[in-house]
């Protein structure tokens, strides 16, 4: 069953379902340009390993009693006072940082190896989080030092969008930066409503780029991962809509027979 909607599904950006997508989309991305891009490159899935911050991290485990002290016969004889004292033990949590792996695109010579594109596509923890923030931004500044061109995907409407020097509003982005043109670099910015752009793969300077057709390869992950049985589109996407993005898309999913009539 296709996705109902004409760009993003923000449905897709809930936590529990971005991981799978992130990962389809970066496989997908990966299949798509390859050909286009032998015999002079090759496509690699390459990870980024960080801990995250402790306001973040997952449990890894409870325990399942809490060991306690408890008064024996003996306690019970002496003072009121020494009983007193005598406290029963609570069960805690203690927060430990999660080890995050993140997958990036990149473009290399594949005779050499050198990297001439990184492929970024963002995740909660690189708009949120203090530490995947920081993993990501330090690791976009050696990019943006370098010769190395930079593609950035951001499909996510939570968080604090990356830094550009504009101030430019909007839902989603991507941003392209050929590092033979910086500082200046072509943004792409997109609304919920919208298709999501293609664009141009950048490569070395006056080679033919690659077309990502991000829109249609988007359709293609959410159709073959069967996500619209993953989906219930009675309830509200996560995060929330703006209030004039959720009277559409309620109109747009009644039309489309995903959600109840109003009786």
């Amino acid at each position: 069953m296709p996705s109902p909607f004409p760009g993003m599904n923000p449905y897709l950006e809930n936590s529990e379902l971005w991981s799978e997508v992130h990962h389809r989309l970066i496989v997908a991305i990966a299949i798509a340009i390859a050909p286009d891009l032998r015999p002079k490159y090759r496509v690699a899935i390459e990870k980024r390993t960080y801990l995250s911050d402790i306001e973040e991290s997952v449990l890894v485990g409870i325990p399942d009693v809490a060991v306690y002290a408890k008064p024996s016969s003996i306690d019970r004889t002496r003072s009121n006072v020494a009983l007193a004292t005598q406290t029963e033990a609570t069960s805690v949590t203690i927060p430990l940082p999660e080890e995050v792996r993140e997958s990036y695109l990149a473009i290399k010579e594949g005779k050499t190896g050198t990297v001439v594109t990184v492929v970024e596509i963002l995740s909660p923890k690189n708009k949120r989080s203090k530490e995947g923030r920081k993993a990501y931004e330090s690791k976009r500044q050696q990019v943006l030092a370098s010769f190395k061109n930079l593609v950035e995907i951001d499909l996510l409407r939570s968080g604090k969008p990356m830094r550009i020097i504009e101030k430019i509003q909007s839902d989603y982005r991507i941003l392209i930066s050929r590092a033979n043109r910086r500082p200046t670099a072509s943004l792409y910015a997109f609304n919920l409503r919208d298709a999501i752009p293609y664009f141009h793969l950048p490569l070395e300077s006056g080679e033919s780029e690659p077309l990502v057709e991000l829109q249609s390869l988007l359709n293609n992950i959410y159709d073959e991962a069967s996500f619209d049985m993953a989906i219930d589109y009675d309830i509200q996407p996560v995060p929330q809509l703006k209030p004039e993005d959720a009277v559409w898309v309620d109109e747009l999913l009644r039309t489309e027979k995903l959600r109840g009539t109003v009786e």
